[in-house]
């Protein structure tokens, strides 16, 4: 056997491996998600609040509980999440929110959101309608634009 085809089948063995270890983990992620999507379902509520601010900031800058950010993986620490300030009944309370939800909630408006714990999952309604979620402009309409 020549150098070459050692090389070329070590190198087929690694990609073998490789993409077997990709698949089993990616299907215990699967699994993993569809059981918190589960809970999720299990503790979603409606409720009406004024949405008081929104900004998108680092998880231990974002006033939520301690044991929210204790809990939270390592990587989440150092991202940036959608966080909402709102008035549920007589309190403030500082939410995260899912992103696309994030992008279309109305500032300084009462809503009707679907809340599972401190999570904001969904919008329902909107006092003047809910806004329509903005299409990134194309490279190509930016430099129209100009």
């Amino acid at each position: 056997m020549s150098t070459l085809t050692k090389v070329l089948l070590v190198i087929l063995v690694l990609l073998i491996a490789a993409l077997a270890f990709l698949y089993f983990y990616g299907r215990r992620l699967q699994e993993q998600q569809a059981s918190q999507q589960q809970a999720l379902d299990a503790m979603k509520q409606t409720v009406s609040m004024l949405i008081i601010d929104k900004k998108k900031m680092r998880l231990k800058d974002s006033g939520l509980p301690q044991m929210v950010i204790d809990q939270a993986k390592w990587y989440m620490k150092r991202m940036k999440v959608p966080v909402v300030k709102a008035k549920v009944g007589t309190k403030i309370m500082t939410l995260m929110a899912d992103q696309s939800v994030f992008d279309i909630l109305p500032l300084k408006t009462e809503c009707k959101v679907v809340v599972s714990g401190i999570y904001i999952t969904e919008i329902k309604s909107a006092r003047g309608g809910i806004p329509k979620p903005e299409k990134k402009k194309s490279i190509w309409d930016r430099i129209r634009g100009k």
